[in-house]
C-alpha cells in the first residue's frame, strides 16, 4: 500500500511549482568565516597599537614635526628633490630608451657599445659615481669641445665651474637611471609578440613608425610597473646627493636636527614628504598603466575621475557613414577599391635554416589575377615560400619579382643592388599578407588598425582613410565593430578585420598564411566566404591552406610541396583526381 499526500482536484505539477516558490520566504544565513574574523581582529589590534604608541609617546615630538613640516628650508629642499627627480627621470628615460633601441639594433658595434655602457654604470654604486663626478675637475681641468684630431676648438670651460654640485647630482642620477631603465625598456620590447613586428613590416610601415606606434605602446605594459619602481627608487636616491653638500630634502633635515638635536621629529618630516611623493607617483602609475592597457581587457573597469580626464583627451574619430546596402550585400564583386593583380615570378629560390634546407630551387609563375592554393604536409616549406614572396624571409639564392620588379633588389643593367629596409617596406605595400594568428595590433581599435598603413605608407589623408575603412568593413560585414578592440572580437571577426587591413593598401598580390587554422570549425566558413569573394576581384591571391575542399572550389592552380620542393602544380581538377606524383596521391588520400 502506498502512502500519498495527494488531494483531489489539485494538479501535482502546479503544486510542485508552488512548493518551489516557497523558498522566497526563507531567511538566509550567510556562511561564517571564523578564521577571517580572527585575522581581521588581529590586524585591527596591531594597527590600533601602532597608532596609539605613535601619537601618545611624547618623544615622537609631533609639535616639532608640525613646526618644521612647512618651514621654508624644508620646502626649499623638497623643491630641489622634486626638480632632481623630474629632470633625472626625463633625461634618464630618454637616454635609457635610446640605449635599449641601440642594444636591439642590428649593428654589432652599436649594440656592444650600449651593452658596455649598461654594464659599467650598473656596476658603479651611485654614491661612488656622484663622488667621481664631483671630483672630475681633478682629472680634467677644463672641458673642451672641438673638431677631433685637429686644433680647432669650439668650446672650453673650467670643469669645476661647469660641474656644480647640482649639475653633478643631475648627471650622476641620469647616468645611473638610464643604465637600469634601458634594460627595463629592452625587456618590454622583447615581450612584444614577434607577429606584431612582422605585421607592421608586412604593411610597409616605416621603421620609426613601427617602433613608436606599434611596438613601444605594447611594450609599455611591461615597462611601466618596473619603470615606475625605478622612478620611485630615484626619488629616494636623491638623498644620496648629500655627499655633494647639496641641500635637497634629506640634507636640509640633517642640517636642522644637528642644530636643534630633534632627530626623530625631523626624520619624520622627511619621511612624510617622501610618502607624499610616492603616493602621487603611485596614483600616476595607476592611470598611465590603464591608458596603455587599452585593448588588453574586454570590459575595463572605469577609473576614478575618468569622466573628468576624458574631457582633456583627443576626441574619438567621427562615426563612419554606413556603406550602401549594395556594398554590404555584394562583398567585393563590384568593389572599385581593388587593384589589378600582379604577376608573381619565382626564380630558383632556396632557403636554409642552419643545416635544414627549407626551400630547394623553387621555380613558379603565378599569372596576374590568379588564385593559387599551396598544399603540403607541415614542414614542407609552404609558409616560408609565402613569406619569401614579400621578403619577410630573405632567401639565400634566387629572386622573386612582381610585375617585373624584383622584391628586395634594384636592377641596373646586369647588376642587382640590394635595397635598404625603407625601400623594401615601400615595395612590400603592394604585397599584402594575412597571417595565421591575425596579428592585429591589440592596442588599436579596428578603425585604427585599418587606417594606419594607408595614411603612413600611401600618404592619403585621414578622412579618406576612414571612408576606405568603412567601405571595407561593410564588405566583410563588420561595420558595427569599427570602434571595438581586437580582443572584443571573435576569431572569425579578427581574421576578417585582418583581411580588410591588408586590402586597405590596395595591394597587387594578397598572401594568406593558413588563414583558418587558428579558428574554431564553426568560424572557418565566414572567413572562407570572404576569400571566395576576393577570388573574383582580379587580385592575385596566394593561399597556404589545409582546406582541400576550399582549394578545389576557388583555386585556379594547386601547388603541392614536400621537403622544400614543388612536386606538382596544375589545375585542381587534375591534381585532385589524377595527380602525377605518388607523394601527392598519398597526401590527398589521407585528407580527402
Amino acid at each position: 500500500m502506498a502512502l500519498t499526500t495527494d488531494f483531489p482536484g489539485i494538479n501535482p505539477v502546479i503544486r510542485a511549482a508552488e512548493h518551489k516558490q516557497d523558498y522566497a520566504r526563507y531567511r538566509i544565513v550567510p556562511a561564517r568565516h571564523p578564521g577571517r574574523l580572527v585575522g581581521t581582529i588581529f590586524a585591527g589590534l596591531i594597527i590600533a597599537a601602532i597608532l596609539y604608541s605613535t601619537f601618545t609617546n611624547p618623544r615622537w615630538g609631533w609639535n616639532v614635526f608640525a613646526e618644521w613640516f612647512f618651514s621654508e628650508p624644508v620646502l626649499a629642499g623638497l623643491g630641489r628633490t622634486l626638480l632632481l627627480t623630474v629632470l633625472a627621470t626625463v633625461s634618464g628615460s630618454v637616454l635609457g630608451t635610446a640605449l635599449a633601441l641601440a642594444r636591439v639594433s642590428r649593428s654589432p658595434l652599436l649594440s656592444g657599445l650600449s651593452w658596455g655602457y649598461v654594464w659599467l654604470l650598473r656596476s658603479i654604486p651611485l654614491i661612488v659615481l656622484l663622488l667621481i663626478l664631483n671630483n672630475l675637475g681633478y682629472l680634467y681641468e677644463t672641458i673642451r669641445i672641438g673638431v677631433p684630431f685637429t686644433n680647432a676648438l669650439l668650446f672650453e670651460y673650467p670643469t669645476v665651474q661647469l660641474l656644480t654640485p647640482f649639475a653633478a647630482a643631475f648627471l650622476g642620477l641620469t647616468l645611473n637611471q638610464s643604465a637600469f631603465f634601458s634594460e627595463i625598456v629592452r625587456g618590454g620590447i622583447l615581450s612584444v609578440d614577434q607577429g606584431q613586428f612582422e605585421a607592421a613590416a608586412a604593411l610597409g610601415l616605416p621603421r620609426r613608425r613601427q617602433v613608436f606606434r606599434i611596438v613601444m605602446p605594447q611594450a609599455m605594459r611591461s615597462i611601466l610597473p618596473t619603470g615606475f619602481n625605478e622612478i620611485i627608487g630615484l626619488a629616494k636616491s636623491t638623498s644620496m646627493v648629500y655627499v655633494l653638500a647639496l641641500p635637497e630634502l634629506f640634507y636640509t633635515v640633517q642640517v636642522i636636527y644637528r642644530r636643534n638635536l630633534e632627530v626623530i621629529p625631523l626624520l619624520m618630516v622627511a619621511t612624510a614628504w617622501y610618502l607624499v611623493i610616492m603616493t602621487v607617483l603611485s596614483i600616476a602609475q595607476h592611470y598611465i598603466e590603464r591608458y596603455f592597457s587599452r585593448g588588453a581587457v574586454r570590459n575595463p573597469v572605469p577609473l576614478p575621475f575618468q569622466a573628468l580626464l576624458a574631457q582633456f583627451r583627443r576626441p574619438a574619430p567621427a562615426p563612419v557613414a554606413a556603406a550602401s546596402p549594395a556594398a554590404q550585400q555584394s562583398g567585393f564583386r563590384d568593389a572599385p577599391l581593388m587593384r589589378t593583380g600582379g604577376t608573381v615570378r619565382i626564380h630558383g629560390i632556396s632557403k636554409s635554416f642552419g643545416s635544414l634546407k627549407v626551400l630547394d630551387t623553387i621555380d613558379l609563375t603565378l599569372p596576374a589575377g590568379s588564385v593559387t592554393a599551396i598544399l603540403g604536409p607541415s614542414g614542407s616549406g609552404k609558409s616560408t615560400l609565402l613569406r619569401a614572396i614579400n621578403h619577410l624571409e630573405r632567401v639565400d639564392s634566387g629572386f622573386i619579382s612582381v610585375d617585373g620588379d624584383l622584391v628586395g633588389y634594384r636592377q641596373n643593367g646586369e647588376t642587382l643592388y640590394e635595397l635598404k629596409e625603407k625601400d623594401i617596406l615601400k615595395r612590400r605595400a603592394d604585397i599584402g599578407m594575412v597571417f595565421q594568428s591575425f596579428n592585429l595590433f591589440p592596442h588599436l581599435t579596428v578603425l585604427e588598425n585599418l587606417i594606419e598603413a594607408p595614411m603612413q605608407v600611401r600618404g592619403i589623408d585621414r578622412e579618406q582613410a576612414i571612408r576606405l575603412a568603412g567601405e571595407l568593413l561593410a564588405r566583410v560585414g563588420l561595420s558595427d565593430k569599427i570602434h571595438a578592440y581586437p580582443r572584443q572580437l571573435s576569431g572569425g571577426q579578427q581574421q576578417r578585420v585582418a583581411i580588410a587591413r591588408a586590402l586597405a593598401l590596395k595591394p597587387k598580390v594578397l598572401l594568406f598564411d593558413e588563414p583558418t587554422s587558428a579558428l574554431d570549425p564553426e568560424l572557418v566558413g565566414e572567413v572562407l566566404d570572404v576569400i571566395k569573394e576576393l577570388a573574383r576581384t582580379g587580385t592575385t591571391l596566394v593561399i597556404v591552406t589545409h582546406e582541400v575542399g576550399f582549394a578545389r572550389e576557388v583555386a585556379d592552380t594547386v601547388v603541392f610541396m614536400d621537403g622544400g620542393h614543388i612536386l606538382e602544380a596544375g589545375p585542381p581538377a587534375r591534381i585532385f583526381s589524377q595527380a602525377d606524383h605518388p607523394r601527392t596521391r598519398e597526401f590527398l588520400a589521407k585528407v580527402l
